[in-house]
């Protein structure tokens, strides 16, 4: 299948890459604004430049688009590459309101495309092995979970272009980096019911926030905390979901949430418990993030069904953040 790709910053590159391991993918255009950021993909995969999106959309032979513009640009963008009949996968978050949300998973279903977003963390070792102890309640019923993540990102990193940190296009901690770890979350506990949330920006000249904290009850009854911050020095310091069920308690944590820092089942042999942490200690990464998302749509293009990560995903995960940034404005308790 032939891929293209609009907005060639950072994250595009990592798109590039997953596309060119994949066997029956092909990168052959890409597009943006600025013409010297596609030189790169030019030289590098021989693929067709445009800075005019409309008119690389003309193209039969391009099959999937991957969206890496900034994320305020996602809803009108999408919509025009789903008018164009072509698939699309999609950089988190899927958007900055609900109402983009809705109109970008409209124009999917109308024009009969699919449509992924890329949340790539659900096919880490670790929390692969974390999802199959849930489905299958080995844990039991589930008090509460903690989900941090505590990381560096330097004034320069806001600095490299003027959408950064804004609360239009960006987004702040919760939005940018924490949104994969509160897609876990969400993953593995279900529906939230009722979120309370404080924010602040302490020390990032940012229009958003760069710490948060919070506090969800999900249906089921069980309660999370929630911690994120890009203020840490000076390198990231903790990425990490812990979940403490009557029967057992697990975490994934380090810098990056990939090996299992404690795992407890009630029932689960010291052998077996040994071998899923060797599992995860020989491949914590597994095949790139990036890499499992488009094999998916591949997958559910080839077989008829839906991607591994849908629209509806990354609704629930924006949904979530847009509660906390509501209880945080109004100093209320949020009921979804």
């Amino acid at each position: 299948m032939n891929f293209a790709i609009i907005g060639c910053g950072f994250i595009a590159k990592k798109h590039a890459l997953a596309i060119e391991n994949i066997p029956t993918a092909k990168l052959i255009a890409v597009c943006d604004r600025v013409p010297e950021m596609m030189d790169f993909y030019a030289e590098t995969y021989d693929a067709k430049t445009y800075i005019d999106s409309s008119a690389m959309l003309k193209d039969p032979n391009i099959d999937v688009v991957c969206i890496c513009t900034p994320s305020g640009l996602h809803a009108p963008i999408a919509e025009q590459v789903a008018a164009a009949n072509k698939h699309i996968v999609l950089e988190k978050p899927i958007a900055m309101t609900l109402e983009e949300t809705d109109r970008i998973i409209d124009a999917a279903k109308y024009h009969n495309v699919k449509l992924t977003i890329v949340h790539p963390n659900r096919f880490r070792t670790a929390v692969q092995e974390t999802k199959k102890i849930l489905d299958q309640n080995l844990l039991g019923k589930i008090s509460h979970a903690n989900c941090i993540v505590n990381w560096n990102r330097g004034q320069e990193y806001y600095d490299q272009a003027p959408w950064r940190g804004t609360k239009t296009h960006d987004g702040g901690v919760l939005m940018n980096q924490a949104i994969h770890n509160l897609d876990l979350l969400l993953w593995f506990m279900g529906n939230p019911t009722e979120i309370f949330s404080m924010d602040a920006t302490r020390l990032r000249d940012i229009e958003a926030e760069d710490v948060s904290t919070g506090v969800i009850r999900f249906e089921n009854g069980a309660l999370a905390n929630v911690q994120a911050a890009t203020t840490v020095y000076t390198k990231n310091y903790e990425e990490s979901i812990t979940i403490f069920g009557e029967k057992g308690t697990l975490k994934i944590g380090g810098p990056n949430a990939l090996y299992f820092e404690h795992l407890e089942v009630q029932g689960l042999e010291e052998q077996e418990k040994k071998a899923i942490i060797e599992r995860v200690k020989e491949d914590p990464w597994g095949t790139p993030g990036h890499q499992r998302i488009i094999e998916e749509m591949i997958i559910a293009l080839e077989n008829g069904i839906e991607p591994a990560v849908t629209g509806e995903d990354g609704k629930k995960a924006l949904k979530l953040v847009l509660a906390f940034y509501e209880s945080a404005e109004s100093e209320k308790l949020i009921r979804i």
